[in-house]
């Protein structure tokens, strides 16, 4: 098992310089002067070349590029942001709390309905309560969720007057971003659920176990619900990290103070070192949410630890 999880270290090595490099090209060819844009259409030309040094941005672009990699590697120095004069990694620390903080919620949030519904609605097949809860589901994989913020705010926050609109002094303030961040999630692992469920439950040691006199609900938890939680677990890792990514819409809608609407604020300001710095963050916590997901298929599925015992 420890040479699994070396083994998927090491693999998450490409895959981050892959993401960096992509980003990094992208803002590199994005029109725009920085430099201009921080000091202003008055500013002289001594003072753009003078500050275009400073930041390095008048070197080539693989040279750029690798002082970058050497920078994050050997110091975890994801350069300095042209608007603040701040590390970037500082100012990604001190905001990422609150984004992270927003995806756990609405990942819970996800899960427990997720799982929930599609356990009902798999052991309910074509009953009013399934058709009802597909529908539901269907509704809201299709909802895009800027949209859905929007109406939130209009619904709660302009005419009901329940809910802030904005912010994040208090849990108060979470409630309309988790919904709008977890609807999209809940509704895929629930479809995910029922389609697994309603796989296992055909399965002929489920139908032994209830033979044996096993009651429906030890039938369901314990031999159907841990075999089908797989691929969920799988979607669960790969739904936490577009959780972190779309906080980047949900957080400037709702103006809450975190990585996405600081990186928002930055492509507006083409602040390159900020957004290289938060993709690239975000991209070794994504790597490493899938890691804790392999690790967890172990603890669900025996079969897959033992693979890995004694060097086979």
């Amino acid at each position: 098992m420890h040479k699994y999880i070396l083994r998927r270290l090491l693999m998450m090595i490409p895959v981050v310089l892959g993401v960096l490099l992509i980003v990094f090209t992208i803002m590199y060819l994005t029109p725009g002067d920085p430099v201009r844009i921080l000091l202003g259409d008055n500013a002289r030309a001594e003072d753009i070349e003078r500050l275009r040094g400073e930041f390095g941005l008048d070197d080539p672009f693989f040279v750029q590029f690798f002082n970058y990699v050497v920078g994050v590697v050997t110091r975890f120095d994801l350069g300095t942001s042209l608007a603040t004069r701040r590390p970037v990694s500082v100012e990604i620390l001190e905001r990422f709390p609150t984004t992270f903080y927003l995806a756990v919620l609405s990942a819970v949030v996800a899960v427990i309905l997720g799982v929930t519904f599609g356990i009902i609605s798999a052991t309910k097949q074509y009953s009013a309560f399934d058709n009802i809860v597909t529908g539901v589901g269907l509704f809201g994989v299709s909802m895009p969720s800027f949209w859905q913020g929007l109406m939130c705010i209009i619904i709660f926050s302009v005419h009901l007057n329940w809910l802030p609109a904005t912010g994040s002094y208090g849990l108060r303030y979470f409630i309309m971003p988790v919904f709008v961040l977890s609807t999209t999630s809940a509704a895929t692992i629930m479809r995910l659920t029922r389609s697994t469920m309603l796989e296992v439950i055909r399965q002929d040691y489920i139908r032994t176990a209830r033979a044996k006199g096993q009651s429906e609900r030890n039938v369901i938890i314990k031999h159907a619900l841990r075999n089908s939680m797989i691929p969920v677990a799988t979607l669960v890792g790969i739904q936490f990290g577009f959780l972190l990514g779309g906080s980047v819409l949900v957080e400037a809608i709702f103006a809450i103070p975190g990585l996405g609407n600081y990186t928002v604020a930055a492509i507006r300001g083409r602040d390159f070192p900020v957004v290289q710095g938060g993709v690239l963050f975000l991209a070794i916590v994504f790597s490493f949410v899938n890691l804790l997901v392999d690790i967890l298929y172990s603890f669900l599925d025996p079969r897959i630890k033992s693979l890995y015992k004694g060097g086979r």
